[in-house]
C-alpha cells in the first residue's frame, strides 16, 4: 500500500485515518481553540493542522464533504470539492458552508471533511479543429438517460 506522508503543523492536530478497513478516504478534523458556531448561510475556513506529501507526482488529493454532515445538517464544502495538487505543501484548510436554517456547532477535533488520494492522467492541451464522433455527440444534460 502506498503511503501518504503527513506533517503535523499544530500539536492539536489529529493524524487522519480511515474509519474502516475499506474506507476510500481519511477523515480531516478541525483544529480549534473552542467550539465554533457556523450560522445559516455562512461559510468559514477551518485549519486541519496538517500538510501532506503524496506518494507519486501523478496523484491529487481531493477533499469531499462528509455525507452525514450534508444529509443530516446541510453542511458541505463551500467550494464543492477541494483539489490539492501534488506540489502543495501548505496546511490543508477546509471551507464549510451551512446550507440549512439552523446554526451548526463544530467542536475542536470534530471530523469536518474527508480526503481521498487518486491517480491522475497528466495531459497537455492541444487546439483541434475537429473531434472524433460518438453516439452521444454533443447531447448535454440528461441526454444519456430516460426521464
Amino acid at each position: 500500500m502506498d503511503k501518504l506522508k503527513i506533517k503535523i503543523l499544530d500539536p492539536r492536530a489529529v493524524l487522519p485515518e480511515r474509519a474502516t478497513e475499506f474506507s476510500a478516504c481519511v477523515d480531516l478534523r478541525a483544529v480549534l481553540d473552542e467550539k465554533f458556531v457556523l450560522l445559516p448561510g455562512k461559510y468559514h475556513s477551518f485549519p486541519t493542522g496538517i500538510a501532506i506529501e503524496m506518494p507519486d507526482p501523478r496523484c491529487v488529493a481531493l477533499v469531499f464533504s462528509r455525507s452525514g454532515m450534508g444529509a443530516k445538517h446541510g453542511i458541505s464544502l463551500s467550494n464543492s470539492v477541494g483539489v490539492i495538487d501534488y506540489d502543495y505543501r501548505g496546511e490543508i484548510i477546509v471551507s464549510l458552508i451551512n446550507n440549512s436554517d439552523d446554526p451548526f456547532e463544530i467542536e475542536p477535533g470534530d471530523r469536518i471533511a474527508q480526503l481521498m488520494v487518486v491517480m491522475t492522467v497528466p495531459v497537455e492541451t492541444e487546439l483541434s479543429e475537429e473531434l472524433s464522433e460518438t453516439d452521444r455527440g454533443s447531447g448535454g444534460f440528461g441526454s444519456t438517460g430516460k426521464k
